[in-house]
């Protein structure tokens, strides 16, 4: 039936693949980038409601802190830059520090306290360097990207080179993750990685013609994949941008493992036929289980997580459609001349031996190895911070680094003072926020606090007149949305904080909490913002894992129709994890989010290899009731697709550790230690567990393949090499 199908609609499908080609090569390059921080939490939770509140009360609390050398500056052109940047519809205001002293000294601040204010805020101690506070306006938000290059366009204006200008800020370092995670960005180490896949897919098949075919099935699938959730209305982000090479790990894997059963029968008329019939089940099984662990991600409430497991899982899904739809036209079309993929039967069938033949040992040393990396796990811990996303010598870095260094630190915990309806006089009021900011200002971690408090005199003037006059003035230079909204309900203290080593953004925040549980004060703002989402990575990890696991597990048992086998058959699917992360936990490296997408990526990935193992190892098992030679020519059949396979998806893996992007290159090289650690899995830990496995006496014809590897365990393999011949040819 198949085959009949495939000889009379082959052309059809793919004609039709290559038509459909353009619309989706054009929809998935036109999906939008969006890496913006408060994206980052469901706009239901509860710090993400608090940080909305906060922007409906005061507007943008984002600021660009341009950073200025003194020493090629003066109050004239600072001045210009003031009011060449409130020009851009982008900006709200911009404060230099002449004009906050100006404001100051208007309210009778003196000039020792206002030196205090601005000393270390928009000047640095040793006055080389002075900082403009540019704060954004709703349309400054909508488009970051544009409003950081139209600041560097007005500083080039007015003829500020670049070495002579730093900028910080949310808006800037969310503006340099968007270019370095863009498709752009993303592309030309895609193309890498698909250029190295097909050198490795050549040398595998040594055809042109098909190999040609593959790649253009695998640039298909990924294209196919990100057009399908740009139409479901997804955003581009930088953890979507590892999808394409997800994608193509996927797609090669099936299309890999369909050419091995196509290989086994390739000497008969209905090869297709054939290897349709063997490859759908593990296939479809590990597309199955795969798409279960990625869904599993959609529990976690971290915004480009849960959109992560949606995407990954309609791409594993297309991947299968493209390896078991597609895969047997282009062979039906053109089928291969010679198509000899098997690893030399002597160099694998000695491995087989020699490790089957140890299976017990090796089993030993395995699960000491797995439970000394599983003690790791203790020690993991998740980090967020995204300048550790940037280039070490990249600009927006540098720049980052020197302003925090002589100004002030970027991150920022606001504090929401709530007056509430009560007729309390403005004077009251401003005492009121000056003995909080004070308190907020002594803790340990704050380095700078500014609020509406800090341009009036610590002492107002004793006369009830001048007192009045200073008022009136304030009231006309109020600007709604700055400091006080709502009519002066609600006062907004901004504070600079720099937690120490070992002090979290978190703790910091309890403890400014604490300091002000006599006040009506709520805290929000970017800093608390990652710490939610720094903790909620780990918890969605573990919860989407386990919940993976489970039901993977299940599965397992259902298609196995054996609970023991399915417990058994799940092991090997917890060495690369427990390896991998253990190892990370022993040596203290943070989990970051590209990091712990890893993790259900790995487990999907061992569960393909372990089906088509499984399957073929149960075949056989039914026929012979012998689990020492069914797992001996489940081995000998299924180990090397799953070894060429994962030979091919690391090569592209560690392409991507070229990237400057740091969560893109760390990806990569996680990925590929995985796809390592998952071969210990498969072809190590697996078959010397199910060799071990108590069954009936084997077949006669069988008996002389298991003597030989009994004896390899008791004589030098060294004085045997190269006379062993395979257990099962």
């Amino acid at each position: 039936m198949s085959s009949a199908f495939y000889d009379r609609y082959s052309r059809h499908l793919l004609w039709l693949a290559a038509l459909s080609f353009p619309f989706f090569a054009v929809t998935a390059e036109s999906i939008p980038s969006n890496n913006d921080l408060e994206t980052w939490l469901p706009t239901d939770s509860a710090v993400r409601v608090n940080y909305d509140e906060f922007k409906a009360k005061f507007g943008a609390e984002e600021i660009i802190l341009i950073g200025l050398e003194s020493k090629h500056t003066d109050e004239e052109l600072v001045e210009a830059i003031c009011l060449r940047m409130e020009s851009l519809t982008e900006i709200r205001t911009c404060w230099s520090p002449d004009r906050l002293r100006s404001t100051m000294s208007e309210f009778g601040v003196p000039d020792d306290e206002i030196n205090e204010h601005l000393q270390g805020l928009s000047v640095s101690d040793d006055d080389s360097l002075i900082g403009l506070i540019a704060l954004l306006s709703a349309d400054g938000l909508t488009n970051r990207i544009k409003t950081v290059n139209a600041v560097r366009k007005q500083l080039r204006y007015c003829q500020i080179e670049d070495e002579e200008c730093h900028l910080a800020g949310a808006p800037v370092v969310v503006a340099e993750l968007d270019r370095l995670g863009n498709n752009d960005k993303n592309r030309q180490f895609f193309l890498i990685t698909l250029a190295i896949c097909f050198i490795l897919i050549y040398g595998l098949l040594r055809e042109w013609k098909l190999s040609l075919a593959i790649f253009g099935l695998t640039i298909w699938a990924l294209n196919v994949t990100t057009a399908i959730i740009c139409l479901a209305g997804a955003e581009m982000n930088f953890i979507l941008g590892a999808l394409p090479v997800m994608v193509m790990v996927f797609t090669l894997a099936i299309v890999v493992h369909f050419l091995h059963y196509y290989a086994s029968a390739n000497s008969r008329d209905d090869a297709v036929r054939i290897a349709l019939k063997q490859a759908w089940r593990p296939c479809c099984l590990a597309t199955l289980t795969t798409t279960i662990g990625l869904v599993s991600l959609t529990v976690s409430d971290f915004g480009p997580v849960c959109q992560f497991g949606y995407a990954a899982s309609v791409g594993c899904v297309v991947a299968l459609l493209t390896g078991l739809g597609l895969m047997p036209a282009v062979l039906t079309l053109w089928p291969p001349k010679d198509l000899s993929l098997q690893i030399k039967n002597d160099w694998f069938g000695n491995f087989s031996g020699r490790l089957l033949s140890r299976s017990r040992r090796v089993v030993t040393v395995t699960t000491l190895l797995l439970v000394l990396t599983s003690i790791g796990w203790l020690q993991l811990n998740s980090k967020i911070d995204p300048l550790d996303f940037l280039p070490k010598d990249g600009r927006v870095l540098t720049d980052v680094r020197r302003i925090q260094k002589d100004l002030t630190n970027t991150d920022s915990i606001e504090a929401v003072v709530d007056f509430g309806k009560d007729d309390i006089s403005f004077v009251e009021k401003l005492d009121r926020v000056r003995a909080i900011e004070a308190s907020i200002q002594d803790h340990p971690a704050v380095d700078h606090t500014l609020s509406l408090a800090s341009f009036f005199p610590s002492q107002l003037p004793e006369n009830p007149l001048e007192t009045a006059s200073l008022l009136s003035r304030a009231q006309e230079r109020h600007r709604d949305n700055d400091f006080v909204s709502e009519g002066q309900r609600y006062w907004r203290i901004s504070a600079r904080v720099d937690a120490a080593v070992g002090t979290s953004q978190q703790q910091v925040l309890e403890e400014l909490a604490a300091r002000t549980t006599s006040h009506p004060v709520s805290f929000t703002g970017i800093a608390p913002l990652l710490e939610c989402a720094q903790r909620e990575i780990f918890r969605g990890f573990r919860e989407s894992f386990a919940l993976a696991f489970g039901i993977i597990t299940l599965v397992m048992i259902a298609s196995l129709r054996s609970w023991k086998a399915g417990l058994i058959a799940m092991i090997p699917n917890l060495t690369p994890i427990c390896i991998v992360f253990g190892t990370m936990g022993w040596i203290g490296v943070p989990v970051d989010i590209g990091m712990m997408m890893c993790g259900s990526i790995a487990l999907g990935i061992a569960v393909d290899g372990t089906f088509h193992f499984l399957v073929r190892y149960q075949q056989h098992f039914n026929r012979n009731s012998n689990s020492q030679s069914a797992a001996c020519e489940a081995l000998l059949k299924t180990g090397p697709p799953i070894l060429q396979a994962t030979i091919i998806a690391s090569a592209g893996m560690l392409a991507l550790t070229l990237s400057s992007f740091g969560p893109t290159a760390r990806f990569g090289f996680l990925m590929a230690t995985m796809l390592g650690a998952a071969l210990v899995g498969d072809l190590v830990l697996l078959p010397c567990l199910l060799y071990m496995r108590p069954s009936s006496r084997a077949p006669s014809h069988l008996r002389p393949h298991i003597a030989t590897l009994d004896r390899q365990g008791r004589k030098s393999v060294r004085r045997r090499r190269g006379k062993l011949k395979p257990p099962i040819s």
